[in-house]
C-alpha cells in the first residue's frame, strides 16, 4: 500500500481534528500545513513535526504531497480545491463545499476534468454508529416503509462567535446556522430519506440583528420520491448547545436519535441501540467522533484505487438543499426537482 503524503490548509479550530486523525494513520505522512498566519502555521508545524507554508500555491508544487485537506473559510474552499485538483492532488474539503452554488459547481467541474484524483467532502456524521444503524433500517425495510422524518438542531452562537471576519456574511460564509452548523443534520435527512423531490424553507435572524447579515434560525419542509416527508428546524438562538435530534417514523416503529444515543420504539417499547462514544474534544464534543473514520476511509479508497462514495456530487446534495432553502425563503416558493 502506497504511503500517502498529506498537506492541510487552514490551521484554525477544525484543523486539530484532522491533524490528530492524520497522525494516527500509519499509511500516511503529514508533509506540510499551510496558513497565511505565519506564526500559527509555524506553531502547528512544530507540534506535528512537518514543514509549513504561508501560500498554498507554493505547497501544491511539492511532488511529495498526494492529498490536500481544506479547513479554511467557506469562501476559500472552491478556489483552493480547484487549484489542488488541477495540480494532481486528491482533495478532502470540510463542509460546506463553498459559499455559493456556482462556486461549488466549479469544484465538481474540476473533479470531472481531473479523473486521476478524487474530491471528497466531510460529512463525518454519516460514519457515526447510530447513523449506520438508521441507514441499515431504511435499506432493509425491517421496520416497514419510511413514512416521515424530523431533524432539530438548537444551538447557541452569540456575538463573540462572529468576531472572526468572514463569519456572519453572505459573501464569505454563504449563510448562517443552516450552511455552517446544521448542514450535517440536513445531510442525514436527505441521506436517510432518499431522493428529495421538493423543499420549502424560511429563514430569520431572531437574536443577532445588527450583528450578522445571515440567518440564525431556519425551518424547512421536504418531500421525497418514496412518499415520505420531513420537517427540519435549526437555530443558533438557543441558550446552550443541545444534542441534535433526528426521528424516523416507519410503518412498524420508529428510531429516535438524541445526540449519539439511538432508541428503537416498537409498540411503545423503547430499546437502546447505541450510546455515545467518548471523545476528547471538550467544548467541541458536538463535532462527534467520526472525522477520523471518514478520513481513514478516504485514504483507503485512494490507496486501493476505488471511487470514494462521499465525493463531490454526493457532498453537493446537502449543499444544494441549503442553497435552495435560502432561495425558497427569499422567493416564498417551494423548490421542486424533476
Amino acid at each position: 500500500m502506497k504511503q500517502l503524503g498529506i498537506a492541510l490548509i487552514g490551521c484554525g479550530a477544525i484543523s486539530s481534528v484532522h491533524l490528530k486523525a492524520i497522525s494516527e494513520i500509519p499509511s500516511v505522512t503529514l508533509i506540510a500545513v499551510v496558513d497565511t498566519n505565519a506564526e500559527l502555521a509555524a506553531k502547528t508545524a512544530e507540534t506535528y513535526q512537518c514543514r509549513y507554508y504561508t501560500d498554498y500555491r507554493e505547497m501544491l508544487n511539492n511532488p511529495d504531497i498526494d492529498v490536500v485537506h481544506i479547513c479554511t473559510a467557506h469562501y476559500q474552499h472552491a478556489p483552493m480545491a480547484v487549484d489542488a485538483l488541477k495540480a494532481g492532488k486528491h482533495v478532502l474539503t470540510e463542509k460546506p463545499m463553498a459559499e455559493t452554488k456556482d462556486a461549488a459547481l466549479t469544484m465538481l467541474k474540476a473533479a470531472e476534468e481531473h479523473t486521476q484524483v478524487q474530491l471528497g467532502v466531510i460529512f463525518q456524521n454519516r460514519y457515526n454508529p447510530a447513523s449506520q444503524i438508521m441507514k441499515k433500517a431504511v435499506q432493509s425495510g425491517e421496520l416497514g416503509n419510511l413514512l416521515c422524518l424530523k431533524g432539530i438542531v438548537t444551538w447557541c452562537r452569540d456575538a463573540s462567535y462572529y468576531q472572526t471576519e468572514w463569519k456572519g456574511k453572505w459573501a464569505t460564509e454563504g449563510g448562517g446556522v443552516l450552511i455552517n452548523q446544521s448542514i450535517h443534520t440536513l445531510d442525514l435527512l436527505q441521506w436517510l430519506g432518499g431522493e428529495v423531490t421538493s423543499i420549502k424553507g424560511t429563514m430569520s435572524n431572531d437574536s443577532l440583528e445588527g450583528i450578522i447579515e445571515v440567518e440564525d434560525t431556519v425551518h424547512a419542509h421536504l418531500t421525497y420520491h418514496n412518499g415520505a416527508t420531513a420537517v427540519f428546524y435549526a437555530t443558533n438562538a438557543y441558550g446552550v448547545n443541545s444534542p441534535p435530534e433526528i426521528e424516523l417514523v416507519f410503518e412498524k416503529g420508529k428510531l429516535v436519535l438524541a445526540g449519539d444515543t439511538l432508541y428503537q420504539v416498537i409498540d411503545g417499547v423503547q430499546t437502546l441501540l447505541t450510546s455515545p462514544e467518548a471523545n476528547n474534544l471538550g467544548v467541541k464534543s458536538y463535532w462527534g467522533i467520526s472525522h477520523s473514520k471518514q478520513i481513514a476511509d478516504f485514504y483507503t479508497h485512494i490507496q486501493n484505487g476505488r471511487k470514494y462514495e462521499l465525493d463531490g456530487p454526493e457532498g453537493f446534495k446537502a449543499f444544494n438543499l441549503v442553497m435552495d432553502v435560502y432561495e425558497s425563503s427569499r422567493s416564498g416558493q417551494r423548490i421542486r426537482y424533476s
